[in-house]
């Protein structure tokens, strides 16, 4: 039974904590009643407490055990959590929703050590693998490999170990970034791309000594790649495309149920994405709750964005109101981040405006008069100023306009000018806590030691500068484990031992904070989300060990015992509960 109101679940709390009350609520009992646990509410009106009451898709009330017993009736679900730590459920705060569930499907490259290691994942793909057809890989990164090619060209292998070992089959391999691929000779040839081939602006296709194509392709030179990987799956049966991406949604929600997470804020789709989605929400299919971004032209989008805009869809489960992740500039990893001075390491760039300014303004004038947040990212400090820039001209064309929160995503490199500003224009940087830990082994060999100290993933200083604190790990880019980000974002200890911009360390309070309530402030979702609260949606995780007391190196052997989604168990002691 759902309760009426909040008021009338909030005045049921009240009644629950205070001493004396009727031993018998006036109104609905609970369906699910979580005792014994070690509640953290991330409520300051009850920062702690050791049940939780739920009936419907809502949070009836919080206290303790004895207190919240009222509510019991037969039918309710009693689940003894033995002191076990439970939170509000966690919310990723920037990802890829459809292509970490893609990423799921393909080769993984997150873990191999060297090149050569990567080819030989891919020839044994080739065993299974009809002639003529694409062989996909994700996750490499050039400087995670502990052994190196003898041939390299800024710091990448050429292709030709891997065009030996697949003749028959173009190759894709894309960066963990998402910011780059390592193609195939054969991929080459399908797409006519050679040694007079000019690379796109916005793109760099990184050639040797001799102007010969090594395989990488920077930025918008892998489009071309993208395309015809595309067409390729568009030529495919009828009915096989969507087949394809409903498994991408259940792979990714399940994951996403796996480590805890109750909602994913989704920051680049398309309409027809959206489309089923919404189909999927109305089915009542979707594992997780998604907060989706349209990753459009404004061409495109232009008379199409009120009829897409939705707010809690399918019982608060889709939501669309949002213009993002269009790629202002791109990734450290592959040198393509838009930088104010050029890369230590390769003095003859400052990385890459991906997307030209103009298609970003475009995209904010659409944005702002059809109600749209805007979410554009900004790795850089030249990309976080241009975007400034941008968003200052139309807070000031349109002052009445308010509450905008428009973002910034990743926002790993800031020039210290730019934090006041920030604060002023109620920017909100959608950064990401796991990124200081996976980059921070060769962020100072891109920036050098002063600049990474002054401007390099500065997290903790834009939360003290009074901004919104937020959080995630951008799936596939890196892995989807809000536990990790946690441990990086309070420890900020590489995988050495040692510790990248320890002054940055989030608290353990305000890391919390950042994967709950301020994701949701992120999105607009402060009043349903974001703190266990009577009233709130019933979106719980349940933590083997309590992240404010554990110790650091306690944190990462941290269990998700229970996903509990709008009042449901969705995940419980390892094992996906299906319907």
């Amino acid at each position: 039974m759902k309760p009426n109101s909040l008021i009338q679940i909030t005045a049921l709390f009240l009644l629950a904590a205070c001493g004396g009350a009727d031993p018998e609520p006036a109104g609905p009992l609970a369906d699910l009643l979580l005792v014994n646990g070690d509640v953290v509410t991330v409520d300051d009106s009850l920062p702690e407490a050791e049940a939780v009451a739920i009936t419907g898709d809502r949070i009836l009330a919080v206290g303790t055990s004895d207190e919240l017993a009222r509510y019991r009736s037969e039918q309710t679900e009693v689940v003894d959590l033995n002191g076990q730590m439970v939170i509000p459920g966690f919310i990723e705060g920037h990802g890829h929703y459809t292509s970490f569930g893609g990423s799921l499907m393909i080769l993984d490259f997150r873990y191999a050590k060297s090149w050569g290691e990567i080819v030989a994942m891919v020839a044994d793909a080739v065993k299974d693998t009809e002639p003529g057809e694409w062989i996909i890989g994700r996750g490499w990164h050039q400087d995670k490999w502990e052994s190196r090619e003898s041939v390299l060209v800024e710091g990448l292998p050429v292709h030709d170990s891997l065009s030996a070992a697949t003749p028959d089959h173009p190759v894709m391999l894309i960066h963990t970034s998402g910011h780059g691929v390592f193609v195939n000779q054969r991929a080459m040839v399908l797409v006519e791309l050679d040694e007079t081939t000019e690379p796109p602006e916005g793109g760099e296709i990184v050639v040797d000594a001799n102007g010969r194509p090594t395989g990488m392709m920077r930025e918008a030179a892998q489009d071309v790649f993208r395309i015809a990987y595309s067409g390729h799956q568009g030529r495919r049966p009828a009915g096989i495309a969507e087949d394809e991406l409903r498994r991408m949604v259940t792979l990714a929600g399940e994951e996403s149920l796996r480590h805890g997470i109750t909602s994913f804020q989704d920051l680049g789709t398309t309409f027809a994405e959206v489309d089923l989605l919404k189909t999927m929400a109305d089915e009542g299919n979707l594992p997780v709750r998604l907060y989706m971004a349209f990753e459009e032209d404004a061409a495109d989008m232009a008379g199409r964005l009120d009829d897409y805009r939705m707010v809690g869809h399918g019982n608060n489960f889709l939501t669309v109101r949002t213009i993002g992740e269009k790629v202002l500039d791109g990734a450290l990893g592959t040198h393509g981040g838009w930088l104010l001075e050029p890369y230590t390491d390769m003095p003859r760039s400052s990385g890459l405006n991906v997307v030209p300014v103009e298609e970003i303004e475009a995209s904010a004038r659409l944005a702002i008069e059809h109600d749209y947040q805007m979410a554009i990212q900004g790795i850089g400090d030249r990309a976080y100023r241009e975007l400034l820039d941008i968003y200052a001209a139309e807070f000031a064309r349109r002052p009445d306009k308010k509450d905008l929160r428009w973002r910034i995503e990743h926002a790993q490199v800031i020039h210290p000018d730019d934090i006041e500003r920030t604060v002023e224009l109620a920017v909100i940087p959608a950064v990401q806590g796991i990124f200081a830990c996976s980059d921070g082994p060769w962020v100072e060999d891109r920036l050098g030691p002063e600049r990474t100290q002054e401007r390099g993933y500065i997290f903790n200083t834009l939360a003290d500068a009074g901004l919104v604190p937020t959080n995630g790990t951008d799936p596939p880019v890196d892995e989807i484990s809000p536990i990790g980000s946690f441990h990086c974002s309070v420890t900020r200890k590489l995988a050495d031992g040692s510790l990248f911009q320890p002054q940055e360390a989030y608290s353990r309070e305000r890391a919390l904070y950042s994967y709950t309530m301020g994701n949701a402030i992120a999105a607009f979702e402060e009043d349903i989300k974001g703190s266990i609260t009577p009233g709130k949606l019933a979106d719980i995780t349940v933590l083997s060990r309590n992240l404010l007391e554990a110790s650091d190196d306690e944190l990462l052997d941290t269990e998700i015992v229970m996903t509990i989604i709008g009042g449901e168990i969705r995940y419980r002691d390892g094992e996906i509960v299906r319907d």
